[in-house]
């Protein structure tokens, strides 16, 4: 079985003034809270119980937009992460709630999308064996952790915001991992910004030969919505896809109910409450179609 870790925390400062009052995992992308991108690809992977780790501020903003889960078959609780102590303090947080299972930690921010996805992720899943990482090439590797594969495409090093890249795939924010992933964030030393860096679990995990990082091809989009710009790109992406593609992208309803987490009747429930709104009209015809 295996958990699942929405991180929703931080400030939110390079986005400011638009977090000034609000958090960013509540900000739109296109026609969703952009929580909702990173709890769709959980869903999408089968995974029902989640923990969302978020500020004193938003964890009750979180809690009254998605409740406890059950509309959607999901259980979904919630934890406060009270300073940015670094990602990998999330499972530290979340102990409890992995218990002894494997883990999916996503960040509250990362929008991911494409062709096959799922099922490669899936897959990925069903193979792990230690640590798991996604690599995507970006044009700028210097603001990103960096993956370095050899000839056979094997993960060989980590490195973070490096100055001269040994290569362009940045380590997104979705990381798989076996149950050892607590002890070793336990025995992390934080960074001199006083932080447990999840680039040191990843290494750890390396250095004992487990750790794998699968590659996301051109036809698979990730954004990292921390940036004015970046926020606005993963919006007409989205829009892009769901006007033009006829796909809707994070309807988590949808997902729910094509997973199996929900029925069609369930689905058109849903919908019938936001039937003023397109989103709502999709449900109710998306259940009758399903149905």
């Amino acid at each position: 079985m295996m958990k699942g870790i929405v991180l929703a925390g931080g400030n939110g400062t390079r986005l400011f003034p638009l977090t000034s009052a609000t958090s960013k995992q509540l900000l739109a992308v296109y026609n969703k809270p952009m929580v909702y991108y990173p709890l769709s690809v959980l869903m999408s992977i089968g995974v029902r119980d989640i923990l969302l780790i978020s500020t004193p501020s938003t964890v009750p903003v979180l809690r009254d937009l998605l409740g406890d889960g059950s509309r959607l078959g999901l259980n979904l609780s919630y934890a406060v992460q009270a300073q940015p102590r670094g990602i990998a303090e999330a499972f530290l947080i979340g102990a409890d709630h992995i218990g002894d299972d494997d883990t999916a930690l996503i960040l509250g921010d990362n929008v991911f999308h494409g062709a096959g996805l799922p099922e490669l992720l899936r897959h990925a899943v069903e193979t792990l064996d230690g640590c798991t990482l996604f690599g995507h090439p970006v044009s700028d590797p210097g603001r990103y952790g960096i993956g370095e594969v050899d000839t056979a495409g094997r993960l060989i090093s980590i490195e973070e915001k490096p100055r001269h890249p040994r290569s362009d795939i940045a380590i997104t924010g979705l990381y798989l991992y076996d149950n050892e992933v607590v002890d070793i964030a336990r025995r992390l030393v934080p960074s001199p910004r006083g932080e447990l860096e999840i680039t040191d679990v990843n290494r750890e995990y390396l250095r004992r030969g487990r750790a794998r990082l699968v590659r996301l091809g051109h036809d698979h989009t990730w954004f990292d919505c921390g940036t004015p710009d970046s926020l606005l790109a993963a919006g007409q992406y989205v829009q892009f896809i769901e006007k033009y593609q006829g796909e809707r992208v994070a309807c988590l309803e949808e997902i729910a109910l094509r997973m199996g987490f929900i029925d069609a009747e369930t689905c058109y429930r849903l919908g019938s409450g936001m039937a003023q709104s397109d989103y709502g009209r999709y449900l109710t015809e998306i259940a009758y179609a399903l149905g």
